[in-house]
């Protein structure tokens, strides 16, 4: 059986990587999702084993103690990871993976498995990454005025990744991020000339 494809996608907050994903996969129906672990308290939107496998700090030190993680960070003091057995099991499967994690996470798994096709999400300009914070209605202002200033940072690492799509048109993007599973989205590499003037107004520091 052929092995399946594995997906990273990251994005820095607020690029509206979520919702892209969830997108792409109602479109795609031979992909398949992995449900991150993390040590983040749930949302009321949410439920344990649909956006997140919600586990304590001891928890997850268990799961990095026994290398059950295939890649895993911190991010704004709480633990992401992803289960090795999970992708291992739907790659040999057959199955496609998409992976939604953060830069650090997206290191670790081109060093584990550098065959993997990986896609960052950029957003159209630092304001409308504002306003999409402020719009989740999640965070507190203290929190949101700290995922946009470490989203500079986070953008800085677009490069390391073999495609970028912008989330301006939300379905333009999810468009752009189906044919880059399809193989054919060349003319989104990371390396096109036509992100640099996009890029220099994100990677400013406030």
């Amino acid at each position: 059986m052929k092995r399946g494809r594995l997906f990273v996608i990251a994005a820095p907050s607020g690029a509206g990587k979520t919702s892209l994903v969830k997108a792409l996969l109602a479109s795609a129906a031979t992909l398949r999702v992995s449900i991150s672990h993390t040590t983040r308290k749930k949302r009321p939107t949410e439920e344990g084993g649909r956006e997140y496998h919600f586990v304590t700090v001891p928890q997850f030190e268990t799961l990095m103690a026994s290398d059950d993680l295939l890649e895993h960070a911190r991010v704004f003091g709480n633990f992401y990871g992803t289960s090795r057995a999970f992708v291992e099991t739907e790659l040999t499967a057959g199955h496609d993976v998409v992976l939604e994690i953060d830069w650090q996470g997206a290191q670790q798994v081109r060093r584990a498995m550098p065959e993997c096709t990986s896609i960052f999400i950029l957003p159209p300009s630092r304001q409308a990454l504002a306003e999409r914070l402020a719009r989740r209605a999640t965070d507190t202002q203290d929190v949101i005025a700290r995922r946009l200033a470490d989203s500079v940072a986070d953008m800085s690492h677009y490069r390391e990744f073999g495609y970028v799509v912008v989330n301006d048109d939300f379905d333009q993007a999810v468009a752009e991020l189906r044919s880059i599973v399809a193989g054919s989205g060349e003319n989104l590499r990371s390396d096109r000339p036509g992100l640099r003037g996009l890029l220099a107004e994100l990677l400013v520091a406030p």
